[in-house]
C-alpha cells in the first residue's frame, strides 16, 4: 500500500460508507499551538491529534520527542476513532513532519492501513469544518514493533555497518549552528540527508523514481540496512515515509539528535566529512 494519498484520492474514498479515520496533527517546532489553527478551520470530520501531548512522551534524556508510551498512544487514537481494520489518514499543515510522525507511530503500533495526505491542508481546495466531531470509541490496541526501531547504539552500529541518515539542515548536520541541543555535529558516519529535499515547494513528495535516485545516491543501493535520525524523531519520521514512497525499507532511531547529544560521552563529529 503507498504510505501516501493525494487529495484527490482521499476525496473520492471520504465519500464512500466506511471513509478513513482523519487525523489533524497540525504542528510547529515552537509554534503555536495547533489546535487553534483547528478550531479556526479542518478538514470536515478530521480529529485533532496533539504531537507534543499525544504523540510523544515527556522530554528527558531519551530526547525532546520520546516514543509515548504505547498503551497511552492507544488510548489517544481509540478515542479519535481508530480501528484496527479502518483506514486513517493523517495530515498536518503541509509540511508533513507531524503527519509523519503519526504515520509511523501508527504503523510501528501495528495498524496496517495508515496514509498521510500528499500536501497537508495547503493541498485541500475544499470547504473547511470548525465542528468538532465525536467518534465513535475505536478499537486499535498497539502492538509495537512492526517497523523497525533504533537505539542509540543501534545507530552508531549501523552508521559503521550500513547508512544512517540525517535527516536535520546541513548546517545542523555540519555543526556550523546548533540552535536547540546541546552541541552541534552528527552521529559519525552518518550522511547528510535533509528531508526538505523529499518534496517541493508544494510541500507534495518528490515522484518515487526520483526519490529513490537519491537515496541511491547518498549510499541507500546494495547496503544491508537504512536507518534515520534528525533532531528529536519527527523529521525523521519524515524521511521513513519518503523513503517508504521510494520503496526503501528504514529504521527510525527515534531519540535522535537531542538524545545522542545529551550524552556527553558520545563521540560527535562536525563538518561535511560523515566521519
Amino acid at each position: 500500500m503507498k504510505p501516501i494519498i493525494s487529495v484527490s484520492e482521499y476525496a473520492s474514498e471520504s465519500a464512500k460508507a466506511r471513509p478513513p479515520v482523519l487525523l489533524d496533527v497540525r504542528w510547529q517546532l515552537g509554534g503555536p499551538h495547533g489546535r487553534t489553527d483547528y478550531e479556526a478551520g479542518h478538514i470536515p470530520g478530521a480529529v485533532f491529534v496533539d504531537l507534543d501531548a499525544e504523540l510523544a512522551g515527556t522530554a528527558g534524556s531519551r530526547g525532546r520527542h520520546p516514543l509515548p508510551d504505547p498503551e497511552e498512544f492507544g488510548a489517544v487514537m481509540r478515542r479519535a476513532g481508530v480501528c484496527q481494520d479502518t483506514p486513517v489518514v493523517v495530515y498536518d499543515g503541509g509540511q508533513g513532519w507531524a503527519a509523519a510522525r503519526a504515520w509511523w507511530l501508527l504503523r510501528w503500533t501495528g495498524h496496517a492501513d495508515v496514509r498521510v495526505l500528499d500536501g497537508g491542508l495547503a493541498a485541500w481546495a475544499g470547504e473547511l469544518s470548525t465542528e468538532t466531531p465525536a467518534p465513535a470509541e475505536g478499537d486499535f490496541r498497539p502492538a509495537p514493533g512492526a517497523l523497525p526501531l533504533l537505539d542509540a547504539d543501534g545507530a552508531a552500529a549501523l552508521a559503521r555497518s550500513g547508512l544512517l541518515l540525517d535527516a536535520r539542515a546541513a548546517e545542523r548536520y555540519r555543526g556550523d549552528v546548533e540552535p536547540i541541543d546541546r552541541v552541534g555535529g552528527h552521529i559519525p558516519g552518518a550522511v547528510s540527508a535533509p528531508t526538505s529535499e523529499n518534496t517541493g515547494g508544494d510541500g507534495r513528495f518528490l515522484p518515487a523514481e526520483v526519490l529513490a535516485t537519491r537515496f541511491k545516491e547518498l549510499g541507500a543501493d546494495g547496503v544491508p540496512e537504512v536507518g534515520v535520525y534528525c533532531g528529536s524523531g519527527v523529521s525523521g519520521a519524515h524521511e521513513v515515509l519518503a523513503l517508504a514512497v521510494a520503496g526503501i525499507p528504514a529504521a527510525l532511531y527515534a531519540g535522535s539528535w537531542s538524545e545522542w547529544s545529551a550524552d556527553a560521552s558520545r563521540p560527535v563529529a562536525t563538518g561535511a566529512d560523515p566521519q
